[in-house]
């Protein structure tokens, strides 16, 4: 029977990576795969984790299931981190939060809710987008298509083109906006551009479905949280799909969760019963252990503070690194100009690079990036910078 199954396609960034290992040049540089690392090139576990993990040891007493929804602590801490502790959607009941492993499983359970309640049955996405996005929401039966995004440089937003696609989207059709830090460009639209993405959903009704994965990673905790706030506040009802493997270094744990807020607490909790559904359909509950560290550490003081300490230092190292990067190339290549990478935000950067320009990089130089010409800027440190600053003048 399985002799007649095709080879699936290989994933293009895991692919890239599996190339990187397999290369033995000295002085490789890895800056495909979307984790942070740190100045050593380690993706290292946050002390406020370790500390909350050793918490769990001693007060862990069970290893029972969790329920549908997941851990509820978990769940009211993070829609309180998401929303603000003081948000009236909250009070009123409009808001409910289930627990998912990841961000992705949290799209898909946003996607297997729209089919499965028959309330949309396509989803608009970036160009580009997470290449990631297209597979989830086709593989829940939603058809997935296009708005504009990027200028013609392929490194700026092109606001005009971005509001104009917007507008001709159908009623009770689903958007998927990056609420910050875009993935794969690091382009976000301003405050000003996101007033008219609001004004545009209000007026065309569709569904706004975010996809917060980079809380934290932007402007800060809170600056980044205001595109979904400003979307509450409006009275949209949305869905938010939010992930905590960048904030708290929990990639290894999928740790995730999706935020729906309705325009009454009946209607909330209604969908929140067809949610716990489309995850019983699924992978029946979630993981524990990811949920009780986020839970543990936000609803501790002390652990919360450190928390914070250790997300700014991620954030502005990142920062620096983009300041770096842009007065590296400009010291090498003096009529081209890439200040847009700092303006850019999180942990990715569209550079600009062509597709052949990136497979130069790659073979003549060890230097692997995304044949769309993304950068994991978390990747570069002091050891390799120069090294990438000058393979990347050498293809250009």
């Amino acid at each position: 029977m399985f002799d007649s199954v095709p080879p699936a396609p290989p994933d293009a960034i895991l692919g890239l990576n599996e190339s990187f290992q397999r290369d033995d040049r000295p002085g490789k540089v890895n800056l495909t795969v979307g984790v942070y690392k740190d100045e050593s090139g380690v993706t290292p576990i946050l002390d406020a984790v370790k500390q909350a993990e050793r918490l769990l040891v001693d007060r862990e007493t069970t290893k029972s299931y969790l329920s549908m929804g997941g851990d509820p602590e978990f769940n009211r801490q993070v829609r309180a981190l998401l929303l603000g502790e003081q948000n009236p959607a909250i009070a009123e009941g409009r808001a409910v939060t289930i627990q998912t492993p990841g961000g992705t499983a949290g799209l898909r359970v946003a996607a297997d809710f729209l089919v499965r309640n028959q309330l949309s049955s396509r989803i608009w996405c970036s160009n580009p987008t997470w290449a990631n996005h297209h597979n989830v929401f086709r593989s829940a039966g939603l058809e997935t298509d296009g708005y504009e995004y990027l200028d013609e440089s392929g490194t700026r937003l092109d606001a005009a083109a971005m509001l104009e696609s917007l507008q001709s989207i159908p009623a009770g059709d689903v958007v998927c906006l990056h609420g910050c830090c875009h993935n794969p460009t690091g382009v976000d639209p301003s405050l000003d551009d996101w007033k008219r993405v609001i004004e545009i959903a209000q007026k065309r009704r569709w569904l706004p479905l975010i996809d917060l994965a980079y809380q934290g990673f932007g402007d800060g905790l809170e600056s980044d949280a205001q595109v979904v706030r400003r979307f509450v506040e409006s009275g949209l009802e949305l869905i938010v799909v939010h992930s905590y493997s960048k904030n708290f270094g929990l990639y290894a744990e999928r740790t995730g969760a999706v935020t729906l807020v309705a325009e009454s607490n009946t209607a909330a909790t209604t969908a929140e019963s067809q949610l716990k559904s489309a995850v019983r359909a699924n992978y029946s509950n979630p993981p524990k252990h990811g949920a009780a560290i986020v839970a543990t550490i936000l609803s501790d003081d002390v652990l919360r503070r450190q928390w914070l300490g250790e997300l700014a230092t991620m954030r502005e190292r990142i920062r620096k690194l983009r300041s770096e990067l842009v007065a590296g190339l400009a010291a090498r290549i003096a009529d081209r100009d890439f200040s847009f990478i700092e303006s850019q935000r999180g942990m990715f950067s569209f550079s600009g690079l062509t597709p052949l320009q990136v497979d130069q990089l790659k073979s003549e130089h060890a230097v692997y990036i995304v044949r769309s010409g993304r950068i994991n800027i978390a990747g570069l440190n002091a050891s390799n910078l120069d090294r990438v600053c000058d393979a990347i003048a050498a293809v250009v």
